[in-house]
């Protein structure tokens, strides 16, 4: 496990952003994810001092190269999971490796995969969960099912069997998209993984099954929702993160309500515009350089 001062998760215009200050204050960077939705083939007329039109794809690498000069460290590689150990520190795994950090600047946008089922929304907190780590502990021994296709699905499961050993997964009829570790992993640990689509749940108090398209049901206690790739309000969850609705709560400097978590750019939920981001993605920068050289200093 790698030991870093600062970990920035995503590498849009917020995390670039705050990278280039962390970095050039001397703080330890390390920007992780995928490249970010602006980083397709998109015009962009409206940011200040481009009287051209740029791309999304060079604006990013632009801002990728300027980070790197300062020293920060980019690094291509989704996020599974985040949690609080030890006097104050995080844990941070990746589907390549696992890092322990000082602070967390959340900088993922604000994108979530659903799944389609026709009553979900009935049932959640009633069985449906978007969060192992809050979760978890209700469903001990008991039969569950997480819904999702790929590497932050299978982890999804394999914490699960903290719990109970009775996991399976559902792609929810889409096309298994798991690196063949996680494959191996989940066939060590006995978690099966069925490609139906779920249609619809049933129960009269709380969740007891799920309906497939082909008919058939079965009894599931509980239904844990992984699909695609962890968003901003899976990280938010397993922190304790306070939420305004879909988006993470912060104050005019950034800071959660969780001493060390940072959150800058759309998953804030202000003014969605690059400008705005990037002066977000400052704003937390400032206060994780002040927080990291106070609390980092104490070990």
């Amino acid at each position: 496990m790698r030991n870093v001062s600062l970990v920035i998760i995503g590498q849009g215009p917020a995390g670039l952003s705050a990278a280039i200050y962390t970095a050039r204050a001397g703080i330890g960077t390390l920007v992780l994810g995928c490249a970010p939705k602006i980083a397709g083939d998109y015009d962009i007329d409206n940011y200040f001092g481009f009287a051209e039109t740029i791309s999304g794809m060079e604006l990013i690498q632009r801002g990728i190269r300027q980070a790197e000069r300062f020293g920060a460290e980019v690094r291509n590689e989704r996020v599974l999971s985040i949690h609080a150990v030890a006097e104050g520190r995080f844990h941070v795994r990746t589907e390549q490796e696992e890092y322990e950090t000082c602070a967390v600047i959340l900088a993922t946008g604000v994108s979530r995969v659903r799944p389609g089922i026709d009553n979900l929304q009935d049932y959640e907190g009633k069985g449906v969960s978007y969060c192992v780590s809050c979760d978890g502990f209700f469903v001990r021994q008991k039969k569950v099912m997480v819904l999702g296709e790929g590497n932050f699905a299978a982890n999804q499961a394999l914490e699960l069997l903290h719990y109970t050993p009775f996991v399976r997964i559902c792609t929810q009829g889409k096309t298994l998209d798991m690196a063949q570790e996680f494959q191996d992993k989940l066939l060590r640990s006995g978690i099966t993984i069925v490609q139906d689509k779920i249609l619809s749940l049933g129960g009269s108090d709380g969740l007891a099954t799920v309906h497939y398209a082909g008919g058939e049901q079965e009894e599931v206690d509980g239904l844990f929702i992984a699909m695609g790739q962890a968003s901003s309000s899976d990280f938010a969850a397993s922190l304790g993160l306070v939420k305004r609705k879909q988006f993470i709560a912060v104050n005019e400097q950034q800071q959660t309500n969780i001493p060390g978590i940072y959150a800058a750019g759309d998953c804030v939920g202000r003014f969605l515009q690059i400008s705005v981001a990037v002066g977000e993605g400052a704003l937390a920068a400032r206060s994780a350089i002040e927080y990291v050289k106070k609390e980092c200093a104490k070990e």
